[in-house]
């Protein structure tokens, strides 16, 4: 089994993902691309000692990346959306911004 930091790769910090985080209590983040659900409610609960409520997930494909005549392919991500119990305190990870 994989450890939890090896699945919730990175928070995603957008103006999107903040008002959903303030207004729908959900947490955004970049996970594994070969993670389930059950793997990335668990990596949450573990690492943020909170209650999770529900889990979707989006896949993104690569975009193509020119440098002149070459061409090439950024890698494929997965982002989940996390979404808490109510009354569970939301954690901060975007204070400074």
């Amino acid at each position: 089994m994989r450890s939890a930091y090896q699945i919730l790769r990175r928070p995603v910090i957008t103006e999107k993902g903040l008002a959903i985080k303030e207004h729908q209590n959900t947490l955004v983040f970049q996970v594994a691309p070969r993670a389930t659900k059950t793997e990335i409610k668990q990596a949450v609960e573990i690492i943020f000692k909170v209650k999770v409520d529900s889990v979707r997930t989006a896949r993104y494909p690569g975009k193509e990346r020119r440098r002149g005549k070459f061409a090439g392919y950024r890698p494929d991500w997965k982002k989940a959306y996390v979404r808490l119990r109510a009354g569970e305190k939301i954690p901060e990870y975007a204070q400074n911004l």
